[in-house]
C-alpha cells in the first residue's frame, strides 16, 4: 500500500499547530509506512498534489485539512480506483461526521492508514460542472460561507457570529425549482443540495440524506424573520428540519435551480460565482473513501444500482 498524505496548514485547527507536519512525519516513520507527506501553498494546490500522487502510483491519498482540502483532493480521485482518506481539521467537517470518521488526530491517522481499513463507493455531486462531496447551497449559506472563509479565526463560535451578521443582511430571492417529479416556484432564503445529512458540527440539513443512495436531497427554506428563525434553528440540531411548513425537501439525481440573477454558490463551503441557472448532478459511487468498519455505507466492493431516475428539465 502506498499512500500519500496531503496538508493544508491553514485550514481549521490546522493553523493552531505548527507541529502537526513534524507529527505526521514521525507517524509515517513510526509504522514505516510506504508514504509521504506534502503541504499545500495556495487554493487548489491539494488538487494537483493529489493528482501526483496517482501518477506516483499511491493507492490512498490523505487530506489532512477541513472541507475545502477535502474537496481538492477527493476532485482528483474521482472516477479512480485509489482511496480517499480524511483526517478532518475544519470547522464543520460534515462529510466525516456522517459517516462516523474519527475527528480526533491520532484516530484517524490511524484509520488512513490501516491496509486492512473499510473502503466505501459515495457518490458526490456537480453544481455546474463544479464538485461536491457533502453540500452545496445558494442564498444564505453561500453568503456566510463567504464570509467565514475570509476569517483568521475559525470555530463553532466564528461560524455562530458570521451566520448572525448573514442572517442580519439577508436577502430573499425568487427561485424556481425542478426536481423529484415537481417544479416549486417561490421565494428562498436559501437552497441547498446535500450528498450528507449534515452540513457540519451535527447541524443535519438533510436528516436520512444517505451517501449511497444514487440520489442528493434539496431543502428549500423560504424567507425568514428573528422570530421564525429560531424554532429553524432548533430543528436543524434536532433532525426535524423538514417537518416544518418552511423547507420543501425533494430527492432526486438531477435538479435545476433558477434565480433570478447570476450569483454566488458554495461547493463543500468553497464559494464561487455562476450563472442565474444552477444544474446540479448527483454522480452515484464515484469515489472510494476510508470509512469505519461500522460506518452505514455500502462497501466499495458490493454492486449496486442507484435508486431514482434521470430527471430531464423542461
Amino acid at each position: 500500500m502506498k499512500a500519500r498524505f496531503i496538508l493544508n496548514p491553514c485550514s481549521g485547527r490546522n493553523v493552531r499547530r505548527p507541529w502537526l507536519a513534524g507529527f505526521v512525519r514521525d507517524f509515517i516513520a513510526t509504522r514505516a509506512l510506504d508514504a509521504d507527506l506534502v503541504l499545500t501553498e495556495r487554493p487548489g494546490h491539494a488538487t494537483e498534489l493529489a493528482q501526483a500522487a496517482l501518477a506516483a502510483g499511491c493507492d490512498r491519498v490523505i487530506a489532512i485539512g477541513g472541507d475545502g482540502t477535502m474537496n481538492e483532493t477527493a476532485q482528483a480521485l474521482l472516477h479512480t480506483p485509489a482511496a480517499l482518506g480524511l483526517v478532518p481539521c475544519g470547522s464543520g467537517n460534515g462529510l466525516a461526521l456522517h459517516l462516523d470518521i474519527p475527528t480526533k488526530l491520532p484516530a484517524a491517522l490511524a484509520l488512513a492508514a490501516d491496509p486492512a481499513a473499510r473502503v466505501a463507493a459515495i457518490d458526490t455531486g456537480t453544481a455546474n460542472g463544479r464538485s461536491f462531496f457533502n453540500a452545496m447551497g445558494c442564498g444564505f449559506d453561500a453568503d456566510v460561507s463567504r464570509r467565514f472563509n475570509r476569517l483568521t479565526r475559525r470555530g463553532l463560535g466564528a461560524y455562530a457570529r458570521t451566520g448572525f451578521a448573514a442572517f442580519r443582511a439577508r436577502q430573499r430571492e425568487w427561485t424556481v425549482i425542478h426536481g423529484g417529479g415537481r417544479t416549486e416556484a417561490l421565494h428562498t432564503f436559501l437552497v441547498a443540495v446535500a450528498n450528507s445529512d449534515q452540513y457540519g458540527n451535527n447541524a443535519l440539513i438533510a436528516p436520512g440524506a444517505r451517501v449511497d443512495d444514487g440520489q442528493l436531497d434539496l431543502v428549500a427554506v423560504r424567507p425568514v424573520g428573528y422570530a421564525s428563525a429560531v424554532p429553524l434553528i432548533a430543528r436543524l440540531f434536532l433532525g426535524n428540519l423538514s417537518d416544518s411548513p418552511r423547507v420543501i425537501r425533494l430527492r432526486d439525481t438531477h435538479f435545476l435551480i433558477e434565480r433570478s440573477r447570476p450569483g454566488l454558490i458554495h461547493t463543500d463551503g468553497e464559494t464561487h460565482m455562476t450563472g442565474a441557472t444552477i444544474e446540479v448532478l448527483a454522480q452515484p459511487r464515484s469515489l472510494r473513501l476510508l470509512v469505519p468498519a461500522h460506518a452505514r455505507v455500502i462497501p466499495a466492493d458490493e454492486a449496486r444500482a442507484p435508486r431514482g431516475f434521470a430527471f430531464s428539465p423542461p
